[in-house]
This record gives structure tokens, C-alpha cells and sequence, in this order.
């Protein structure tokens, strides 16, 4: 029961992000300015456990390994929280994380173009499933425009499709190297791609600003790292497969929130919508005797 506990706490996290992003997109730093401060503050907690947990950081065994923490890190992490942050920005939060999750459909796609995995009934479902949803959040046949742009329905898709990527470049990465190293240099390549694209030197009094440290901080730790901690330590003792089934507690709260904090609203169409792409979510995610499937959320990014 304690393993089920830690895994809906570490996906229940994630569904705070929402919070961090508003204030500190609030206090005056941009969609990827907020990026580099999650991943850096993370890079640097990290950094920290991993020193006190021996043997936690692989050494690189080869210098072209390299080009699995580029594109972990910076074709996946960057450009998949750029996303997410600017959706949330353009739509409703529920919104954003429910296209979030069309990722298992992107993997499902990309790995049966890239790895020659298989397709079958259920992931053909899944499909169809997510597109249909997504029509529907689109507000295809319902004229509720209203509380999404059409650039935050192609920047929510984006960070589906940018977190999917991280499956693909982890899977050749865990070859070599076990998930928290992966997870680590992800963070270290990313932060070292974004300091120079955001130049944060120059809002460094912006960033020691109490509230803005508070936020960029608490944005680092709590749905970042303590989230995966959490999430990946269930993992021990729970299949992946339920894993993620329960990690859609994660679209859950973020909806509350937003309801509650933010009073949004969602129409019925909307609001099916969402549903039926959770419900893809979930049976993508249901374990094949012929072909299991990964879970999207192992690293807990």
C-alpha cells in the first residue's frame, strides 16, 4: 500500500506545477526563462543527492553518449516544458495537462516508425481515440473557443510530443546508464543549453527576489525532484502499467486547481473530450501478454 501512496503523491506533484508557472510567469520571467529555473534548481538538487548516494552519477563511458542527454535534455526536457508552460499560459491548466498526456500516443507512433515496434488493436484505439478527444477540446462542433487559442492547442500538443521524444532517447540511453544518472544529465545538458539561449544573468536581481527565489526553488523540488523521488521509489514495488493508471491523479488536481484557484471552466464537450483522452491514456498503458508497454512516466519528468 505504501508504494501505491508514494505514486499518486509523486503524480499528484506534478499537478501543482501550474502554481509555480503562473507566479513566477507573474513576477515577470518568460515561458523558457521559467524553464532554465525548474531545471536548473533541479539540476542542482540533484547534483546533491547523487553526492551523498554513491555510485548514483555514472561517469560517461563514452563521449558520444553525449547525444542521449541532448536529446533527453535539450530536444525533449527544454522544448516539452516550453510547451507545457506556454499552454497553460493559453488555455485552461486541465487543458494543458490533458494534452499532456497524448504522449503515450506520440511514443506508440514513434516507436513503431523508429523501433519497429509493433501496432495492434489497442494502440490503434488509443490513436484514435486521442485524436478524437483532442477534436473535441478543440471545440470541434461545441463553438466553445472561448478558453483556448489555437496556439495553445498546438504548443499542448507540442509538450506531448516533446515528452514522447524522452521516452525514444531514454530507451537507448538505459542501455547504458540507470535512470537517476539519465535523469541528471538530462537536467545538467539542459541547463547548460538554457543559460545561454535565456541569459538569466541579466534578471539576476530578479531571480534572488524572495518571492521569485521561493518559486523558482520550490518549482525545482517539489513537482520536479520530490515528485520523481516519490514516483520512481513506488515504482519498486508496483508494475509500471498501474503506475501510470494512477499518475492520472496528475490531470485530476490540476483540474481542481484550476477550478479552484483560477476559476476555469470547462464545457461538456471539453470535458468528454478530456475524459476520452485519459481513457486512451489508460488503455495504451494496460499491460499485452505479446508487447507491454513502457510506462511514459518511469523518469518522472
Amino acid at each position: 500500500m505504501g508504494s501505491y501512496i508514494k505514486i499518486l503523491l509523486g503524480a499528484g506533484l506534478w499537478g501543482f506545477i501550474a502554481i509555480f508557472v503562473k507566479e513566477l510567469a507573474t513576477i515577470g520571467f518568460s515561458e523558457m526563462e521559467i524553464v532554465a529555473l525548474r531545471v536548473g534548481w533541479a539540476a542542482i538538487f540533484l547534483l546533491l543527492i547523487g553526492l551523498m548516494r554513491k555510485g548514483s552519477i555514472q561517469p560517461l563511458k563514452k563521449p558520444r553518449d553525449m547525444i542521449y542527454f541532448v536529446g533527453t535534455g535539450i530536444v525533449s526536457i527544454v522544448f516539452f516544458n516550453w510547451c507545457y508552460f506556454k499552454a497553460m499560459n493559453e488555455m485552461n491548466i486541465s487543458l494543458a495537462v490533458i494534452l499532456l498526456y497524448t504522449s503515450p500516443v506520440f511514443v506508440t507512433i514513434l516507436s513503431y516508425l523508429l523501433l519497429k515496434e509493433g501496432m495492434n488493436k489497442k494502440k490503434v484505439i488509443s490513436v484514435f481515440g486521442t485524436i478524437l478527444g483532442c477534436g473535441l477540446i478543440a471545440g470541434i462542433g461545441s463553438g466553445s473557443l472561448d478558453v483556448i487559442t489555437p496556439l495553445g492547442v498546438i504548443v499542448g500538443l507540442g509538450s506531448g510530443f516533446f515528452y514522447a521524444l524522452y521516452s525514444i532517447f531514454s530507451k537507448f540511453a538505459l542501455k547504458t546508464y540507470h535512470s537517476f544518472a539519465i535523469t541528471f544529465y538530462t537536467f545538467l545538458f539542459a541547463i547548460i543549453f538554457l543559460v545561454p539561449i535565456t541569459q538569466l544573468w541579466n534578471k539576476w536581481e530578479l531571480i534572488i527576489n524572495p518571492q521569485a527565489l521561493l518559486y523558482s526553488t520550490g518549482l525545482g523540488l517539489i513537482p520536479t525532484v520530490v515528485a520523481f523521488l516519490l514516483y520512481t521509489s513506488g515504482l519498486n514495488k508496483v508494475d509500471s502499467s498501474k503506475a501510470a493508471i494512477l499518475s492520472t491523479v496528475e490531470p485530476l488536481i490540476a483540474t481542481l486547481l484550476g477550478v479552484l484557484m483560477y476559476h476555469e471552466k470547462l464545457s461538456m464537450v471539453q470535458l468528454f473530450g478530456s475524459l476520452l483522452i485519459v481513457a486512451s491514456f489508460i488503455i495504451v498503458q494496460l499491460p499485452s501478454r505479446r508487447n507491454p508497454v513502457r510506462d511514459m512516466k518511469t523518469m518522472g519528468i
